[in-house]
């Protein structure tokens, strides 16, 4: 055993509950040198050679037995820093989880080529060149005008932590999102401290780079200290091990990236930043399925940093920090507002009521008088819901929706002038016949933009059509010229000036989703279309065609977001529903639900809810045990300030489930819905 601290304490990469712990290792010499606290290891565990992290190195341990010898380094990279590594376990008891699964998430893999790649210092700049906003420069048009902004730019380039909200504007034209953010990240850059700016998805974070480039942050080179990198999985292995590294060593001092940036190990860390923080793309796939925007909060708080979350659309969940103190808002004045949005109508059935039967239309007579006007100016973008051609089908003459005979699929139409197919299985419908009625034709339910498109040409002649869409090819810019754009929710491309107006259609089946934050997403889905367009000043004009629930169909209209955040939360305090209370969803078999449910002494104040059925069993499975075996669904609902006792309550039933091999569970915290 080495001579100096024998004792390595290891996080072994299991996912058990039971086993997250440390486990003690003795240190041979030859590996003494090498094993240093943050380092892959491979040791030995139940029976074969596992990998884990070396956390730290003891003189005893308190294991009465032989300790098993460390089987070799991996590397003597040190990727696992002190405060990622308590962040990562603070973020596995908040969300139930374990700290091997968000070590995962924050650590990525490992790829030997870059580790051995010459970083040797050269002759150049270094990251920051320029002028900075903490040496003077005016505030940048992007924020709005928003009161607070000089204060906050202020107090984060002096190094202290304030906590913002803040609400962007529409920039077409002019400085957008990305200067506003460019500029708080040089503030803190020039007072000598690293920041991080978690985007949803990597085109983003290219905007958010080339901006930091114009603020005067250079990227990051090997061989350079300062700067910033990319931090995206979609980078490949080599890429995003070599930005990691360069975090990791120093050498980077800002982190731009996805989700997984959250975690990024930047030195002296003093800003955090979450655009878009609505995004369903910052919620975590895998357990414990955290949301960036919370772990950046989290990690604010425990390493002394400021934060901003931002975007388009505020969350429900960062309008109680509004409302609890917790962040300030920064919101544009109303005048402001009116100046750099379009001017929004919505026509619903009521504003169409003098068309007669022409209200029915998919594009009445007052949108296509608008698309009409619209398109001698420019372009017009149109979003439709769903892609494809006729993405649900039912029967013409009851109208039951299509299923296929096989597998209960629905049944689809692929495109123009094709049958009918499953959407499951793709088996074709051609015998196809309505259990219910006996009819065999078919008819649309929803329009998915291929027909929509499709349709357009026919009503404009002449006026050419684009389809963007992760169905067919999603698109980043169009041209000024007039056309008719087709789009997807998050596949509109940029038009270089703007678009002339747009058209967002489908309106009753954006806001019929059964989910709790419907109306929610329903906004930042409409307004992700309207900022695209030109101001009212510049006569900019958004439709909104259908009947869409009233309360996201005022917000739009009046493009008050926080309106409708705050509008919500108030009902969801009065109904004690998230994220006005806190909510730990456990999910799994009748009995092993049930099992775990009665080893968790809830404290005060909680609510068990269920646990209630979320489907049927096959039929054969069914014959087994149809009680015990169906799934269910039990939801512990508990006020804030209990919550981190709710959760430890519930890990350890979890863990105590886990060391007795009972089936396992599926636990979610802070879930971003109940559906």
């Amino acid at each position: 055993m080495a001579a100096h601290l024998p004792v390595a304490q290891v996080v072994v990469d299991r996912s058990q509950p039971h086993l997250d712990r440390v486990f003690d290792y003795a240190v041979p010499e030859t590996l003494s040198t090498a094993c240093q606290p943050g380092v892959r290891v491979r040791v030995r565990f139940g029976g074969k050679d596992v990998d884990g992290f070396c956390v730290a190195r003891r003189e005893r341990s308190d294991h009465d037995g032989d300790l098993a010898p460390l089987r070799g380094v991996v590397s003597p990279e040190v990727v696992l820093t002190p405060t990622v590594l308590a962040l990562a376990r603070a973020v596995a008891r908040r969300w139930v989880g374990t700290a091997p699964d968000v070590i995962r998430l924050a650590v990525p893999p490992r790829h030997a080529r870059v580790e051995q790649e010459d970083w040797a210092s050269h002759e150049g700049p270094d990251g920051v060149r320029g002028p900075s906003a903490a040496d003077g420069d005016p505030v940048s048009p992007a924020w709005a005008n928003c009161p607070g902004v000089e204060a906050f730019l202020r107090r984060v380039g002096a190094g202290e932590q304030p906590r913002a909200a803040w609400q962007a504007l529409p920039a077409t034209g002019g400085p957008g999102w990305t200067d506003a953010v460019a500029q708080a990240v040089t503030a803190c850059v020039s007072g000598g401290r690293g920041a991080v700016v978690v985007v949803p998805t990597g085109p983003e974070a290219d905007e958010v780079g080339r901006a930091l480039t114009d603020a005067g942050l250079d990227r990051w080179e090997p061989g350079r200290q300062g700067g910033w990198v990319r931090l995206v999985a979609d980078d490949g292995p080599a890429v995003r091990y070599r930005a990691f590294l360069a975090a990791v060593r120093g050498a980077a001092t800002v982190v731009v990236g996805t989700r997984a940036a959250a975690f990024a190990p930047v030195t002296d860390l003093g800003l955090l930043v979450c655009w878009d923080e609505a995004s369903d793309l910052h919620a975590e796939a895998r357990a414990p399925y955290p949301h960036a925007r919370d772990v950046l909060a989290l990690r604010a708080d425990r390493e002394g940093a400021a934060l901003l979350v931002g975007g388009y659309m505020r969350s429900v969940a960062v309008q109680r920090w509004v409302a609890t103190r917790w962040a300030r808002g920064l919101e544009p004045p109303r005048a402001v507002v009116r100046a750099r949005t379009p001017r929004v109508s919505a026509l619903t059935s009521t504003e169409l009521a003098r068309e007669g039967p022409a209200a029915a239309a998919r594009l009445p007579g007052a949108a296509w008088r608008v698309v009409r006007e619209a398109l001698r100016s420019g372009p017009v973008l149109v979003q439709v819901p769903r892609a494809g051609y006729l993405p649900i089908v039912a029967c013409q003459r009851c109208r039951a929706i299509a299923r296929c005979t096989r597998c209960a699929g629905p049944l689809h139409v692929p495109a123009a002038g094709g049958g009918a197919q499953c959407r499951w299985c793709g088996r074709p419908a051609a015998q196809w016949r309505c259990p219910e009625c006996g009819g065999n034709a078919f008819r649309s339910v929803v329009v998915g933009s291929a027909r929509t498109a499709e349709e357009l040409g026919r009503a404009f002649p002449g006026v050419p059509v684009r389809v963007s869409g992760a169905a067919t090819n999603v698109l980043a810019t169009v041209t000024g010229d007039p056309a008719l754009v087709v789009a997807t929710p998050g596949a509109e491309p940029v038009a270089p000036s703007g678009y002339a107006a747009a058209l967002l259609l489908d309106a009753a089946l954006v806001t019929s989703r059964p989910a709790l934050d419907v109306s929610e997403q329903a906004l930042r889905s409409w307004m992700g279309a309207a900022r695209l367009v030109r101001s009212a000043t510049d006569g900019g004009v958004v439709v909104l065609v259908g009947d869409g629930a009233p309360t996201p169909t005022q917000a739009l209209v009046r493009w008050d977001p926080v309106w409708l955040a705050d509008r919500e939360l108030g009902e969801r305090t009065e109904l004690r529903l998230p994220p006005a209370v806190h909510v730990i969803v456990v999910e799994g078999a009748r009995e092993d639900v049930d099992r775990v449910l009665a080893h968790a002494d809830l404290p005060p104040g909680s609510d068990l809810l269920g646990p209630s059925s979320t489907g049927d069993l096959p039929e054969n499975e069914m014959l087994l045990d149809p009680e015990s075996r169906r799934p269910v669904r039990a939801l512990v609902r508990t006020p804030w300030a209990a919550a981190d006792a709710a959760s430890a309550v519930i890990a350890a039933a979890v863990a105590t489930a886990s060391a007795r091999r009972d089936a396992p569970v599926r636990v979610r915290a802070e879930p971003m819905d109940l559906t």
